[in-house]
């Protein structure tokens, strides 16, 4: 009597933990999801809606509404002067490696040097508002200039109409922004990660061999060079003009590169002293205003640029005018604006976390993925109102702001800040500096891009992570930006088709001395029962592209278990448990997929079992009556409960 006692007791546990499956609440509407993701984009976690009065005032709710959107407010109450000294330091020293990067990335992205000075001005004090980063350094950078001079290009003609291509630039970095504000608010960063960190790796390494074939023009001091970007247009360019200067009896000035190899190897050996002694941090943040300050000097002095050596000649100076006319959001060109602003925001947010997120790990705090792409693209929409360019977060430049000792974001204003007096006062003094060393420059900082010993990890942990590596790369180097994003993109995208179309189908097996059911071809001392078959679908889904897979999976799999028990005599298959543990969402497909096994399982007198399905997976399945159809009494919370209630049914049908 009282071991029927504790039966009953424990068949009426099981029982009871089977209708908690059965009655998980509905899952939200779709409207609410999008309201709710709105909703904690804006606000801070924890709190109720703004014009809710339960729990603070109105006043209490905007200052935290405030907070949420500008975290400046929140650390700035406790900024102490000890915080600012460091970040004084910092600054300067950032702005001394930003002043001669900026203009040479202005260059590269085929504007006027002042852009890219412009750029490093309005963009960084945004950021220092909105963003959370404490160290990430905001600015012109080599991949998006790169990525502006090989496709904007074939809109608008830089040399043929370079006013129209200024405009189309701030047009470009206009929906830069509204692309990467909307990322942030309808929390879409999963977009950004199509780029897979191995494409990314790939596409980096060409961007930058590319950008270094770029600067051979200025570093041969050619003055009529291609317009493409792939390697072989550019080399051929490159002989093109130097062989016409040849023939044409021209005499080729090596001055130009005398002056760009020199101070390439300047800024080189004092990058080598700056690792091997951290006491010299600064020696390499300096050599680039260094290597500007003293050629500028040389060629004033000697008259080089009588002599054929090319210089960057006017610096426009002054406040960053007003953009706002010149934005063409009722032209022609406006659709091919917004795939290119939405190219550059995918690239430059990729960058933008990637370098944030490292930096945020080593000082041990949380960076807010989807607050960045907020930050970073009210930056990009301002900066399009006040003549820049696409700006996002340098790993050179926040190398040397963490190097530095920056404590907060106020490196970013002190940086802005000095910029500013310098296009106020000394961009006259930039008239005699020379082309070439702008592009060592741009080459110096290229090598940071080319990450081989990330590459060969890739390689050796994931084949196909290095294909789409190797694609990107390729694509970039003998193609075209679009041709290498897209080679990767859709090499990931085989990569997860793939695995959804493959998903893993699991034999599990109890583990000896536990209440663990385990895959038995990972666990050989995992024991069967006789009779039962328990099945896992490792998938996230069971969709479209892989019910059928999976139904003839497992049927496969109950046909081979009946065969081995007919020869050993142990009598039959009556009952297959799926653990839906893993699956995370079902179709119709995969529905009328369960549906076809119910009925081919049942005709071999077959039982069908779910075990533990998920919130939207249970909530599908009853609102299409399968549950109805296999019986509320074969749905379980554990594999264990769904192997106890099969043997129970299996004693009783003998």
């Amino acid at each position: 009597m009282r071991e029927q006692a504790v039966f009953h007791l424990e068949e009426h546990g099981q029982t009871e933990r089977s209708q908690w499956v059965l009655d998980s609440p509905n899952p939200p509407p779709l409207w609410k999801k999008i309201f709710t993701s709105v909703k904690e984009t804006i606000l801070p976690r924890g709190n109720k809606f703004c014009f809710s009065s339960k729990r603070k005032t109105s006043r209490g709710h905007a200052v935290s509404c405030l907070q949420n959107l500008f975290p400046i407010i929140s650390w700035l109450r406790d900024y102490k002067a000890s915080k600012f000294k460091d970040d004084l330091l910092a600054g300067l020293t950032l702005a001394s490696l930003s002043i001669p990067q900026s203009i040479g990335y202005a260059t590269l992205a085929k504007v006027a040097p002042e852009y890219g000075l412009y750029t490093s001005v309005i963009p960084p004090l945004i950021y220092a508002l909105m963003g959370s980063s404490r160290e990430i350094a905001i600015g012109p950078v080599a991949v998006v200039s790169m990525l502006l001079s090989s496709l904007v290009p074939k809109v608008e003609d830089p040399v043929a109409n370079p006013h129209a291509y200024r405009n189309l630039v701030f047009t470009v970095t206009f929906f830069t922004g509204i692309f990467q504000t909307a990322f942030g608010v309808f929390r879409l960063g999963f977009l950004v990660d199509f780029l897979s960190h191995a494409a990314l790796v790939g596409f980096m390494a060409g961007a930058a061999v590319i950008i270094g074939l770029q600067q051979l023009k200025g570093l041969l001091g050619i003055s009529h060079f291609t317009s493409k970007t792939d390697a072989v247009s550019v080399l051929a360019s490159v002989y093109k003009s130097l062989h016409h200067q040849i023939a044409s009896g021209e005499k080729w000035n090596p001055l130009n590169f005398v002056f760009g190899c020199s101070f390439l190897i300047f800024i080189l050996i004092t990058r080598f002293i700056g690792r091997r002694n951290r006491k010299f941090f600064w020696l390499p943040a300096l050599s680039p205003l260094l290597s500007v300050i003293l050629s500028t000097l040389i060629v004033y002095l000697s008259r080089a640029d009588k002599h054929g050596v090319n210089i960057i000649k006017h610096v426009k100076g002054g406040m960053n005018p007003s953009s706002l006319h010149q934005l063409q959001l009722h032209g022609p060109h406006v659709g091919q604006a917004a795939k290119i602003g939405l190219i550059c925001a995918v690239i430059a947010l990729t960058e933008a976390i990637a370098v944030g997120r490292s930096f945020a790990s080593i000082k041990g705090y949380h960076l807010d993925g989807n607050k960045e792409m907020l930050s970073m693209g009210f930056m990009n929409i301002a900066g399009s109102l006040t003549s820049c360019y696409v700006a996002t977060g340098s790993f050179s430049r926040t190398a040397v702001n963490f190097s530095a000792g920056c404590q907060t974001a106020v490196s970013n204003i002190v940086m802005a800040v000095t910029v500013f007096l310098a296009l106020e006062l000394f961009t006259r003094l930039l008239y005699y500096t020379p082309v070439a060393i702008l592009a060592s420059i741009i080459l110096s900082a290229l090598p940071g891009l080319i990450d081989l010993s990330e590459a060969c990890y890739i390689w050796k942990v994931d084949k196909l992570d290095f294909l789409a590596c190797l694609g990107a790369f390729l694509g970039v180097l003998f193609a075209t930006v679009e041709i290498g994003l897209l080679v990767a993109v859709i090499i990931s995208f085989a990569k997860i088709l793939i695995q959804s179309v493959r998903p893993g189908i699991e034999v599990l097996g109890r583990v000896p001395r536990t209440e663990a059911f385990c895959d038995v071809t990972q666990y050989p001392m995992a024991i069967s029962t006789p009779g039962i078959t328990v099945i896992r679908i490792s998938s996230g889904s069971l969709c479209f592209a892989n019910a059928n897979f999976v139904r003839e999976r497992i049927l496969k799999w109950v046909s081979q278990d009946e065969d081995d028990l007919k020869e050993t005599s142990k009598g039959r298959v009556q009952a297959v448990i799926l653990d839906m543990t893993n699956l995370m969402n079902v179709d119709t497909s995969g529905i009328l997929a369960l549906e076809e096994l119910h009925k081919r399982l049942l005709s071999r007198g077959v039982e069908l079992a779910m075990v533990n399905p998920r919130w939207l997976v249970i909530h599908k399945l009853k609102l299409a009556h399968f549950v109805d159809k296999i019986g509320k009494e074969w749905v379980f919370l554990t594999v264990g409960e769904a192997v106890e209630a099969c043997l129970s049914a299996k004693i009783a049908r003998t």
